[in-house]
């Protein structure tokens, strides 16, 4: 990174809504590897010289979905609410070349400084929208020329802090509208110890899509550890060939919970 971006880069930018600083820095292991921070927390990790490449365990869980949705190769339609540095945008444009794409993200100078840092990969078809992830659901298909999503990836949540108007069943009754046949919406929970929030977010996909499946590090099904779940609602059955898929690809130790499954594991914890 030449140091005029570099300065850029530390220097960073005020967010309005987090009240407080995004800077991105070196991750510190890899030549062409950045780390975004917003605070004093890490929250997104970028590879320039190889956007294949997905660092935070929950990310690479999202993209195996994402890589299994459609025949490999084949370019998707997708939708990101929630931008962060774009990292899985990156990963489908590195992987499924001519995918059309939409970012959303509150925060009015989180996309600019993102790609003026960590420009996107060369042949990028990514719209970039500064709004609300909800009020914007009725624009989202015309910045994609109209078409159904093949997959939509929500991650704003953080536990019981997270935006009430977007973690409910009525917004993901909204997004459902917005899948293509055989579509997902994948939805990561960041929560705390005893999962309460997972406890409100699973049921209410459960009532509005006919199969979520679950995601995440072996630990997390004790209910004991916080940290991320991935929540995958779909119209498609979790077949054994898809479910052992996405067990190999891990990360591990790794679980994956088809719909019943998940039933099982959200009866546990509230029985806990």
């Amino acid at each position: 990174m030449d140091p005029a971006r570099q300065a850029r880069a530390e220097a960073g930018v005020q967010l309005r809504y987090a009240n407080a600083r995004a800077t991105i820095h070196s991750d510190g292991f890899s030549d062409n590897g950045y780390v975004l921070e917003i605070g004093d927390a890490e929250q997104s990790h970028v590879d320039l010289g190889d956007p294949a490449y997905v660092f935070y365990e929950y990310l690479r869980r999202i993209a195996n979905v994402i890589d299994l949705v459609r025949p490999s190769g084949e370019p998707i339609i997708a939708a990101h609410l929630g931008a962060g540095a774009l990292t899985l945008a990156r990963y489908i444009q590195a992987t499924r070349p001519g995918s059309a794409q939409v970012a959303v993200d509150i925060e009015p100078q989180m996309l600019s400084f993102i790609t003026d840092i960590l420009p996107l990969p060369a042949g990028t078809s990514c719209a970039l929208v500064t709004a609300d992830a909800r009020e914007v659901l009725p624009e989202l298909p015309g910045y994609v020329d109209g078409a159904a999503f093949d997959a939509l990836i929500l991650d704003i949540f953080t536990g019981v802090d997270a935006p009430a108007h977007l973690a409910n069943r009525e917004y993901y009754a909204e997004l459902k509208e917005l899948l293509a046949p055989g579509g997902v919406l994948a939805v990561n929970v960041g929560d705390d110890r005893g999962l309460p929030f997972f406890q409100q977010q699973a049921p209410a996909l459960l009532e509005i899509f006919d199969h979520v499946w679950c995601l995440a590090e072996s630990s997390m099904f004790t209910g004991n550890n916080e940290g991320n779940l991935v929540l995958i609602a779909t119209d498609r059955e979790l077949d054994e060939d898809t479910a052992d898929a996405l067990y190999a690809r891990g990360p591990h130790p790794a679980e994956v919970l088809e719909t019943e499954q998940l039933r099982e594991f959200l009866a546990a914890l509230a029985g806990a």
